[in-house]
């Protein structure tokens, strides 16, 4: 069982099977997705002010 781990590990990594990467395209970003990142960036802020204004009181 020793001696079959090698040759089957050897078959089984051989770039010869292995495909080639294809980068992916970077699609541009449209106004909505804009919009909904500004959004999600004020409540995050938001949030972070008010767990400011509750960790502060204590």
């Amino acid at each position: 069982m020793r001696r079959l781990i090698l040759p089957i590990a050897t078959l089984f990594a051989s770039p010869a099977i292995a495909e080639s990467f294809d980068r992916p395209i970077p699609q541009a970003q449209s106004a909505t997705a804009e919009f909904w990142y500004a959004m999600a960036c004020i409540a995050l802020l938001a949030a972070m002010l008010a767990v400011h204004g509750l960790v502060s009181r204590r």
